[in-house]
């Protein structure tokens, strides 16, 4: 039976055969670049084109994946202004979701750029930057997220704070960064 770490690895080499560039967020990032913790979905941004989108699909489903009849009939859902998709998979007793985010701003396009390829569990895998996990945590919002970003403030020491207080203004997110950056300093 299936694993999530193992679903992580079977949609990037779906996404790799697709020649798309791709970078993990979300729990799994917080692994990488924080204090690792459960998770139990997968969150990507990706540089996939909508046309490509029912291709990506086909192959998904032939993976064993599921995709909601709204996604294949062309419905883009919208996440804190980013679009998103959604694939599901049953491992064990429970569904996981897949989120996929479509790199079509320029926030997403900066964070596909600066990407970091890392070994993760015996393959190589695309990460977003911290920098980058703390601007989605931040936008996300919710209790969680804030303990990330202050797990990743706490593990990675130095970060690129222009980089961060640029695209926070962007993203409207300031405040957020800038209360996250003085509980870090407790």
């Amino acid at each position: 039976m299936k694993n999530l770490t193992q679903s992580l690895h079977e949609i990037t080499a779906i996404f790799e055969a697709f020649s798309v560039r791709y970078a993990v967020m979300g729990g799994f990032a917080v692994r990488i670049h924080g204090i690792p913790r459960p998770t139990y979905d997968i969150d990507f941004t990706v540089a996939l084109d909508r046309g490509r989108l029912q291709e990506f699909f086909d192959r998904a489903i032939d993976a064993g994946y599921s995709v909601a009849e709204p996604y294949l009939q062309g419905w883009v859902d919208q996440v804190a202004g980013m679009p998103l998709v959604k694939l599901r998979m049953f491992l064990q007793d429970h569904g996981v979701d897949v989120d996929i985010f479509l790199a079509e701003s320029k926030f997403q396009e900066s964070v596909l750029a600066r990407r970091q390829c890392e070994d993760f569990d015996e393959g190589k895998v695309w990460f977003v930057s911290p920098e980058d996990l703390i601007l989605l945590k931040l936008i996300a919002g919710r209790p969680r997220d804030f303990v990330d970003v202050q797990d990743v403030l706490f593990t990675q020491g130095q970060l690129d704070e222009p980089y961060l207080r640029h695209w926070a203004a962007a993203l409207d997110v300031a405040e957020r960064l800038e209360q996250a950056l003085r509980d870090s300093q407790r």
